[in-house]
């Protein structure tokens, strides 16, 4: 099996991360600003409690996966719980592991910082990482809605 890695973001990782973040938004058909790249790659390299987290997955030495979280108050529970955001492996490392290695990482975690669930969503068409999605975590009933624009 090839080397690999999953570490926190570094200053360094900025243009592997556009590339793989570009790549996931691309996925889901939508763009941001350049000036939401950089916000949001700063908010991935701050310790400040409360921000966001990013790590990156290398194979080899090589940029080929990512994951945002963050953790944040609920209304039933005492602690913070984590919410997974992206999540995104290239496509020339799909089938090998990394995907679930990154929601590992976050379970991880969590784990460590006391949370007692972790969540995510996914569109229904993601039917590639819903077959994962299904093998390490529990589809549930909610319905999400979004205040029209």
């Amino acid at each position: 099996m090839p080397a690999t890695e999953i570490r926190p973001l570094r200053a360094e990782d900025e243009a592997d991360w556009r590339r793989l973040w570009r790549a996931y938004l691309h996925f889901y058909g939508t763009e941001v600003a350049e000036e939401v790249y950089a916000t949001a790659f700063a908010r991935l390299l701050s310790d400040a409690p409360g921000e966001l987290r990013g790590r990156i997955a290398t194979v080899e030495g090589v940029p080929r996966g990512l994951v945002h979280f963050l953790f944040h108050r609920h209304m039933w529970k005492l602690e913070d719980v984590c919410y997974l955001q992206d999540l995104y492996v290239a496509p020339e490392a799909r089938g090998a592991g990394l995907g679930r290695a990154l929601i590992e990482t976050v379970y991880a975690e969590a784990d460590a910082a006391g949370a007692p669930a972790v969540w995510w969503l996914t569109q229904e068409f993601n039917t590639t990482a819903r077959r994962l999605y299904d093998r390490i975590g529990v589809l549930t009933p909610f319905i999400r809605y979004n205040r029209p624009l």
